[in-house]
C-alpha cells in the first residue's frame, strides 16, 4: 500500500479485523485508518498469548503489565467512544484467528509491521491462515522512523552497524515519512461491529488479578495514549528545553525523570516516534539555534531506529553465542553475585539505590542504567550482558527487544563501543551530581539518617555514626560484595586481552577511529568534532547510546 492509497477516502465492505499489537494508538496508525477507511464492520483485536512469550523467553514484570492494561483499558475506552470496542484475546493468535476469520466471516486483516523476529515467525504463520482462508492481509510500518528493511536493502543487504554509517544511510533517504492522520469520528463513522459481538463477554478487558499480579506501589508512569499525548504536549510547550536538551548533560540521580519519560509510551506504541519527530523538527525549525543529533531529542529517536536496525539484521542479535557483532567473552557465572545486584544488595548505596528505583517504578535514568550495567558486566561482577538484559526487560517499563540487546552489548563492551577503559566507579559517578545523597535516601530508607560525608561508603563511617544512623553495616545493611579499585583494574586486564584476540569483530562495529576523537554529522549533514575527553574511572562517561528518553 502505498500513502497515496490510505488517503483515498474510500469506504469499502470488508469485514476486518484490526489486529492491535504495539500500535495501541489512534493516533499515526495507518492500518487503523486503513480498516476504517475500507470496512463495514471492524473488529479491534488484541491477543494476549502467555504461552508464545514462554516459548520466545519474553519476561514481563508487574510494572510492565499494570503499564500494559493500561494502555489497553485506554484503547478500549476509546474505542467504545464511537460504537466498537477491544476484544483482548487469550491464547494462540493462530488459532484465534483461524476459527474467527470463519466466525466473523472476516474478509481482511490489518496490523502494523514488526521487526523481531518471533514476531515475523508468528506473522508468517497467520499469514499463510489468511491466505488458506481468502483474508487479505494489509499491513504498514509504524512502529519505526523508517522501513527498517529498505535501509538494510539499500546498504546492500547489510545494517548499517555504526551509527556514522547509519547517519550517512539516512542522508539519502531524507527526514522520516510524516505521520499519518489521527482516527477520528469520521473515520469510525460508517463502521461497527454487530451487537452480538460488541455484547460478547468471552473477550473483555483482562485484569491485574486475572494475571495473577499486585501492584502496591504508586506509578510515576500511567499507561495509554491519552497520558502519553497529554505528556508530548507538556514537553513541547517548553521549548526552549526542547532546543537545546543534551541527553549527556540531564541527571542521573533527580527523583523526577530529568528527560522526557516518554520511552515506555514509544516501547508500547502508545505514542508514535514519527509524529515525535515531526513535532521536534517544527520547534526546531523556528528556533535559532538547537542541538544536534547524537545528543539531540531527535538523536534519541535515531539511536533507537539504529538498534531496530541493527536487530532486524542480525542473527541472534539478543544472545553472545551465533551473534557475529559481538565478542565472544567468558563471563563469570555466579548466581549469588546476580541475585545481589538484581536485589539492589551490593553494598554500594548509589547501585543498590538505582536497582531499588527500578524494582518499585519502572524506570531509571539512562546514565543510571549505564552505571548498574557496567558494575554487573565488565567494571565489577564480570557477568554475562545476556543476565542483566534479561532483567532489565522484565523490570523496565520502556523495555525493548532491539534497544535494551543494543544497549546491553555496548555497555558491556561487547560491542558498539570500544572507549571499554572507561569505567563507571560505584562511589564517585553518583556523588558528582547528587552530593548529599538525596537519591539514595529516597530509594535505601535504610540508609537514610547517614551524614552526607558517608552515604555512598557507609562502610568507612565509625561505629558510633553508624549506631546514631541506626543503620550497622555488615548487620543492617551489606558490606561492598567486591574491592572494586581492584576488580576493575582485573577485569579491565580481562577486556584488553580478549579484544585483541577478536580484533576482527571488534571492527564491525568501529566508527573506523580509535585516535583520541570522534566526530558526527549535524541535520545537514555537516561534521561536527567532538572531544574525546580521556579519563581514569571517576570521569563521567559521554556516551549517548540510550533507552530512556
Amino acid at each position: 500500500m502505498t500513502d497515496k492509497e490510505i488517503n483515498m477516502d474510500v469506504q469499502g465492505q470488508h469485514n476486518t479485523i484490526h489486529w492491535f499489537r504495539k500500535g495501541l494508538r489512534f493516533h499515526d496508525n495507518p492500518s487503523l485508518l486503513h480498516a476504517l477507511r475500507t470496512s463495514r464492520h471492524v473488529y479491534p483485536v488484541f491477543v494476549l498469548d502467555i504461552d508464545f512469550m514462554k516459548d520466545f523467553k519474553i519476561h514481563c514484570g508487574d510494572n510492565q503489565w499494570r503499564f500494559v492494561v493500561q494502555c489497553l483499558q485506554d484503547l478500549d475506552h476509546r474505542l467504545r467512544m464511537y460504537g466498537l470496542r477491544l476484544f483482548v484475546v487469550r491464547g494462540n493468535a493462530e488459532v484465534f484467528f483461524k476459527e474467527y476469520f470463519r466466525k466473523w466471516n472476516i474478509t481482511q486483516l490489518t496490523h502494523d509491521i514488526e521487526t523481531e523476529h518471533y514476531h515475523r515467525f508468528r506473522d508468517a504463520a497467520v499469514r499463510k491462515i489468511a491466505e488458506d482462508a481468502g483474508v487479505e492481509v494489509v499491513n504498514y510500518v509504524a512502529h519505526t522512523l523508517y522501513n527498517v528493511d529498505k535501509i538494510i536493502e539499500y546498504n546492500g543487504g547489510t545494517a548499517p552497524l555504526t551509527y556514522r554509517k547509519f547517519q550517512k544511510v539516512l542522508r539519502d533517504f531524507g527526514k522520516p515519512p510524516q505521520a499519518s492522520e489521527t482516527a477520528t469520528e469520521e473515520h469510525f463513522a460508517s463502521c461497527s461491529i454487530p451487537p452480538e459481538a460488541l455484547r460478547d463477554e468471552k473477550y473483555n478487558m483482562v485484569t491485574l488479578e486475572e494475571l495473577g499480579i499486585r501492584c502496591e506501589n504508586p506509578t510515576k508512569f500511567v499507561g495509554g495514549e491519552t497520558e502519553g499525548l497529554r505528556r508530548v504536549e507538556k514537553h513541547l510547550q517548553n521549548q526552549g528545553w526542547i532546543t537545546q536538551f543534551e541527553k549527556p548533560k540531564t541527571e542521573p540521580t533527580s527523583l523526577l525523570p530529568s528527560t522526557t519519560g516518554l520511552s515506555p509510551y514509544f516501547s508500547f506504541g502508545c505514542l508514535s516516534v514519527r509524529h515525535f519527530y515531526h513535532r521536534l523538527d517544527t520547534i526546531y525549525a523556528k528556533a535559532k539555534d538547537h542541538s544536534l543529533p547524537p545528543v539531540s531529542l531527535q538523536g534519541q529517536l535515531l539511536w533507537r531506529e539504529f538498534f531496530y536496525v541493527a536487530a532486524a539484521q542480525t542473527p541472534n542479535f539478543v544472545v553472545m553465542a551465533g551473534n557475529p557483532i559481538c565478542l565472544q567473552i567468558p563471563w563469570y557465572e555466579n548466581r549469588e553475585h546476580l541475585r545481589r545486584w538484581r536485589n539492589g544488595e551490593t553494598g554500594f548505596p548509589w547501585i543498590d539505590a538505582i536497582m531499588a528505583q527500578l524494582h518499585k517504578e519502572g524506570w531509571i535514568h539512562h546514565l543510571a542504567r549505564h552505571a548498574v550495567a557496567c558494575f554487573l558486566t565488565r567494571g565489577d561482577l564480570w557477568i554475562s550482558w545476556e543476565e542483566g538484559q534479561k532483567v532489565f526487560e522484565e523490570l523496565l517499563l520502556d523495555a525493548d527487544y532491539s534497544v535494551n540487546a543494543g544497549n546491553w552489548m555496548w555497555l558491556s563492551g561487547s560491542a558498539f563501543y570500544h572507549q571499554y577503559t572507561r569505567i563507571f566507579c560505584p562511589v564517585r559517578f553518583g556523588k558528582r551530581t547528587d552530593p548529599d545523597g538525596t537519591f539514595i535516601r529516597a530509594y535505601l530508607p535504610v540508609l537514610k539518617d547517614f551524614p552526607a560525608q558517608y552515604i555512598y561508603e557507609p562502610w568507612k563511617a565509625p561505629l558510633k555514626v553508624q549506631e546514631a544512623a541506626g543503620c550497622i553495616v555488615g548487620r543492617d545493611y551489606s558490606f561492598p560484595m567486591v574491592d572494586h579499585e581492584i576488580v576493575s583494574q582485573q577485569n579491565l586486564e580481562l577486556m584488553r586481552e580478549i579484544r585483541e584476540q577478536q580484533r576482527q569483530i571488534t571492527l564491525l562495529t568501529l566508527e573506523g577511529r580509535e585516535d583520541g576523537s570522534s566526530t558526527s554529522t549535524d541535520g545537514g549533514g555537516r561534521k561536527r568534532k567532538r572531544p574525546i575527553h580521556p579519563e581514569g574511572e571517576d570521569e563521567v562517561v559521554k556516551v549517548v547510546v540510550t533507552t530512556a528518553l
